[in-house]
């Protein structure tokens, strides 16, 4: 007899097809039956018309900390993910020797927007390689299916320790990274990630190890790939780093390079589209390339004493890295402030803050007299004022002891170019960035906003076709086995949801983390049930209590 027979459902089967309404039913974890259950069943679940698909896989996550307190990787499998993909931009906490642990959460603590005394209170540090820590995940339990990156900021700092962030690596450091490289993809790493991004800065506002290789230490460690004979390539890439040097990696490991983040960016619009038309056409030259975007506009919540969203500007530099009084006094600097004018005056390809002052907005002030501030953004407030923005935001922030919260809008923010982007056949629906920049924002409900805002509300996307985007689309490409469409065979990780209310709610700040600290929430909205390998482990009222935890750390892909 099976276990759960799923009745009067939608069936949406993640490969595009047409929705059908029917059953799906499953035992043991696997799908055994789909269409008409003709078997017995242990239960039957009425779906009453709901959608029922497979469960989303989040490619782009930054759990890796947080899987050592928090093995469901909250609040993830809420928000309809069955599969996370961690490691990403090679931000990992593995490999690491007890002396370099310090370093790595400093790090992490700037570049991914997570708290120092959080990391230190909750990571559990029973590791040092990298198959260690899949070792110790598979030991004590995930909630949901977790494949991990092999992170090259962590291998740059195990093997050339404080040097990883000041100076290229020699011939013999590069041979030890590819090693580990190789041994991490041997034990069942998803691949290798690397980031090149200028907005990646860690302690102190030194760049993050990975900024610091050279073309050389990339084509070795993503040549390591191919002698390995599988995994995948994953690069958050800066502006120096050319399409074509990627595809010359493609080429050359004959392994699939996923190529993030590719925004929009409202003052040069165009760039996003010759990156995925550069991808389109390596593909068509016989690469496997795809280029992570989202789905979401990208906005931050941010107080200047860690003001992410500027602080990949070069004019920034005398700031980062500062505290307190030392802090304040660079922003009453005059000559810091125009330097920041002056530099967002230049056009530039790309970067994260473009002095859109009609997207930067106060949200929440601390003296009562600053408090007809709040909602309003900094171009409103300049114009009523006859002041310029910039001297409006740091004057707010110096007047406040910096603890003022701002809200910009920085990226995505035109809907008719990001339908554009989501429409674009070399593009990857990605960059949830779950697990980390967790006081700023929190996009792990993507998926969800896809299906409700880019399917419903606009029409974008069809309902099928929004699917496939979650589901098997990554999972071709990342090579997940057995997941991402409901087929006999494949394991029951599913999503039942009303298509008719489906989305995220308004985000808040919870205070859940290890020591009682913040970040930011966002409820699902129309979600009736989630499953990971047969265990239900929400419905419609959220997370539900577990006797186990039903997950498993992935280590065997498809070529």
């Amino acid at each position: 007899m099976h276990d759960l027979v799923i009745r009067n459902a939608l069936l949406v089967d993640g490969l595009g097809s047409a929705p059908v309404h029917g059953e799906l039913g499953f035992s043991a974890g696997k799908i055994v039956e789909i269409g008409k259950a003709k078997g017995s069943y242990k239960e039957t679940l009425n779906a009453d018309g709901l959608a029922l698909m497979p469960g989303i896989i989040d490619n782009h996550t930054h759990y890796d900390a947080q899987l050592t307190w928090d093995p469901l990787a909250s609040p993830s499998p809420a928000l309809g993910v069955t599969t996370a993909i961690i490691g990403n931009c090679g931000f990992t906490i593995a490999p690491c020797r007890p002396a370099g642990r310090d370093l790595i959460m400093r790090n992490l603590t700037q570049v991914e927007g997570m708290s120092i005394e959080v990391l230190r209170s909750g990571i559990a540090w029973e590791f040092e390689t990298i198959p260690e820590y899949f070792a110790m995940l598979e030991r004590r339990g995930v909630g949901l299916n977790i494949a991990g990156f092999a992170g090259h900021s962590s291998i740059r700092s195990f093997v050339m320790g404080e040097d990883a962030s000041r100076r290229a690596a020699s011939d013999a450091e590069i041979e030890a990274m590819r090693r580990i490289v190789l041994e991490a993809v041997r034990a069942g790493a998803i691949g290798f990630a690397t980031s090149t991004s200028p907005a990646h800065n860690g302690e102190g506002g030194m760049p993050m190890p990975s900024r610091l290789a050279e073309e050389r230490e990339l084509r070795a460690l993503v040549g390591s790939l191919k002698e390995a004979g599988r995994g995948l390539f994953m690069l958050t890439k800066g502006g120096q780093t050319k399409m074509a040097f990627l595809e010359e990696l493609a080429a050359d490991s004959g392994r699939p390079v996923v190529v993030a983040a590719l925004l929009h960016n409202s003052t040069s619009p165009g760039v996003v589209f010759d990156d995925l038309d550069a991808i389109a056409a390596a593909n068509g030259r016989g690469r496997r390339m795809a280029g992570a975007i989202s789905c979401c506009p990208l906005s931050f919540d941010f107080t200047m004493r860690s003001p992410y969203p500027i602080e990949s500007l070069d004019a920034w530099k005398r700031a980062l890295g500062k505290k307190g009084d030392a802090m304040k006094a660079v922003l009453a600097d005059p000559s810091f402030r125009q330097g920041i004018r002056d530099e967002l005056a230049r056009p530039a390809t790309f970067r994260l803050f473009n002095g859109e002052w009609d997207k930067v907005q106060v949200v929440e002030t601390v003296r009562r007299e600053n408090a007809h501030f709040e909602h309003r953004t900094l171009a409103e407030l300049a114009r009523a004022s006859g002041r310029d923005p910039i001297d409006i935001w740091f004057d707010l922030a110096l007047d406040e002891d910096l603890d003022t919260v701002f809200i910009a809008q920085t990226l995505n923010s035109d809907e008719a170019a990001l339908a554009k982007m989501l429409r674009h056949p070399a593009s990857l629906v990605s960059l949830s960035d779950a697990g980390a920049h967790l006081t700023f924002f929190n996009d792990a409900g993507y998926g969800l906003h896809l299906l409700g805002h880019w399917v419903r509300d606009l029409q974008v996307l069809s309902l099928e076709e929004a699917v496939r985007r979650l589901t098997s689309h990554p999972a071709e490409i990342f090579g997940i086995r057995n997941r991402g469409a409901l087929k006999p065979g494949y394991c029951a990780d599913l999503l039942l949801f009303d298509p008719a209310a489906v989305n995220r709610g308004p985000k808040k700040r919870v205070l859940d983390l290890p020591g009682g600290g913040a970040r930011l929430a966002t409820p699902p909205i129309g979600v009736h049930g989630v499953w990971v390998n047969g265990t239900r482990i929400a419905d419609e009222k959220g997370m539900r209590p577990l006797d186990r935890l039903p997950g498993q750390v992935l280590r065997e892909f498809n070529g």
